[in-house]
Parts: structure tokens; sequence; C-alpha cells
């Protein structure tokens, strides 16, 4: 029994080639893509964005704060000064209340 060449079958086949082939090299970019940003993250993990210097952290009551010791800029993280407004009265809170 002899085989008949069927158009539709080879193009079903490439179709379907071509799709496993498109996944495997998006999932290959994702890959790519999440290892770079561990990369990057590493790299710039507790240096100060201005400097480039390692911060050290330092307390503030409740809140924990980082400090590079080359520009002695101070860098918080998300609500950390809200957190030092409520706990604080005097002058740094009259000074934060204009910006609000």
């Amino acid at each position: 029994m002899s085989m008949k060449h069927n158009k539709k079958e080879d193009q079903y086949v490439w179709e379907l080639e071509l799709k496993l082939r498109l996944q495997k090299i998006e999932a290959e970019q994702q890959s790519i893509a999440e290892s770079e940003k561990q990369r990057l993250k590493e790299l710039h993990w507790m240096h100060c964005p201005k400097c480039g210097q390692n911060l050290v952290t330092g307390q503030n009551g409740l809140v924990e704060i980082d400090i590079c010791p080359s520009c002695c800029g101070v860098w918080l993280d998300a609500n950390e000064l809200e957190t030092i407004v409520a706990s604080e009265s005097g002058f740094l809170k009259s000074c934060l209340k204009i910006l609000e």
C-alpha cells in the first residue's frame, strides 16, 4: 500500500513544529530575562543609588534605615517615613506636614 502525499497534513506538521519551536524560544527568553533580573538585583542590592557605595543599616526608633557612609545619604523603604513621622514630634513632623 503506497502513501499519498497530503499537503494539508504536511502543513499541519510544519505548523505544529513551528509552534513547539516558538514555545521553546519563548521559555528560554523568559528564563534569560529572569536570570538577568536576579543578577541586576544582586548587583545593586544595598548599594547607594547616588554614589554606589555599600549601605549600612541604622536604627531610628522602630525603623531600620539604610545609610551611605560615603555621601551620608539616608534611604528608607516603603512606609518607613510615615512610621518615623508618626512616632516623632517636633521639628521633623512640622517640616514634613508641609509636604502633605
